[in-house]
């Protein structure tokens, strides 16, 4: 498990990172076009958003699998050891549940319906830019899973470290 956990984190480090250095670029590309050639580049400004979308998607599968997602331990960090546990797998069930309505189910369904629909500069089809909302769902409902293991077998941390 943590092999799986240690690839897939490798995975959405290199990824995020070379997304944030093509949007760098692509910015840097979009300013001298802009600025300089008086000649703006418009596809580039549209692909840099799109890439922006899918590197805050791929960074909150990776906050998922650190177990960093937004809670409020105030009321859970003063229960037994046991109570921590059991709200814990509940916390990782609702986000599993989540990620598989909202972003595999959604994500599939808007995908299909966006491939018709073509980008203004790129001349792609937007549906190609919305798979990854099932793609981030997935990682997320592996990541829980990997989570809810670790928290079963006592390894996550669940007192007020997580503050």
């Amino acid at each position: 498990m943590k092999e799986l956990r240690k690839v897939l984190n490798k995975i959405l480090n290199v990824l995020a990172g070379v997304s944030l250095l093509a949007m760098v670029v692509l910015t840097c590309w979009q300013v001298f076009t802009r600025y300089v050639l008086k000649n703006p580049s418009s596809w580039s400004e549209e692909l840099v958003s799109y890439l922006f979308a899918w590197a805050s998607l791929l960074g909150a599968s990776l906050i998922t699998g650190e177990r960093g997602h937004m809670n409020i331990p105030v009321i859970v960090e003063r229960m037994s050891g046991k109570m921590q546990k059991f709200f814990g797998i509940i916390g990782e069930l609702i986000a599993f549940a989540f990620s598989a309505i909202i972003l595999v189910y959604g994500g599939i369904s808007i995908a299909k319906l966006a491939m018709g629909q073509m980008t203004s500069s790129l001349g792609v089809a937007v549906g190609v830019f919305y798979v990854v909302l099932p793609l981030c769902g997935v990682l997320n409902m592996v990541y829980t899973v990997l989570n809810i293991v670790d928290i079963s077998k006592g390894n996550a941390e669940l007192k007020k470290e997580e503050v």
